[in-house]
């Protein structure tokens, strides 16, 4: 096995592929939901989405603590090119801050696509089927019910799939072990 392998592996084990940050997403999906289903202004909605996403990091921290992993694992150098990967999604959320005011009816569609799109790398670094199945079919879905259906919707499926993402990770994760 190449030093390249094994330091994948160090970050599968140490980080369980990110687990805590797909169960951080759950809890933040499931905001998004509850913020979609107010009855208040979309401007509002939208605001508060972004409040929603903002709690990601110290949510997952917290969840890290709870499943012991290695929220940081300074010790691979793998892990800042992870953080890249998820950095990268900051970036593209300057469309989505684009699109609040421009045509806010479409910012959770967006917003879940940047969130789909952005795990593709992610199932390289993990060595993860689940990653990549989930990129390309959350992306796809998040365009064709955003397109179609009232966001309160696609709240609703972007909350299912990565619940199934998240038991298919987990499944994932117990065939390493």
């Amino acid at each position: 096995m190449g030093e390249l392998e094994k330091l994948k592996q160090d970050c599968i084990v140490k980080q369980k592929r990110g687990l805590h940050i797909i169960i951080a997403s759950i809890v933040v999906w499931g905001g998004i939901l509850a913020v979609e289903l107010l009855n208040v202004p979309v401007l509002t909605k939208n605001l508060f989405v972004f409040v929603c996403t903002a709690l990601l990091l110290p949510i997952s921290y917290f969840i890290s603590r709870l499943i012991n992993v290695d929220f940081q694992n300074k010790t691979n150098p793998l892990t800042k090119l992870g953080m890249l990967f998820s950095m990268n999604q900051l970036l593209y959320l300057l469309i989505a801050m684009w699109i609040y005011p421009t045509i806010p009816n479409k910012m959770l569609m967006v917003l879940a696509i940047i969130f789909g799109a952005h795990l593709l790398p992610c199932s390289w670094l993990y060595n993860s089927r689940a990653y990549f199945i989930s990129s390309i079919v959350i992306s796809i879905l998040a365009l064709l019910v955003g397109t179609n259906f009232k966001p309160f919707i696609l709240a609703s499926v972007m909350l299912t799939i990565v619940v199934a993402f998240c038991i298919t990770l987990i499944l994932e994760n117990h065939q390493f072990d």
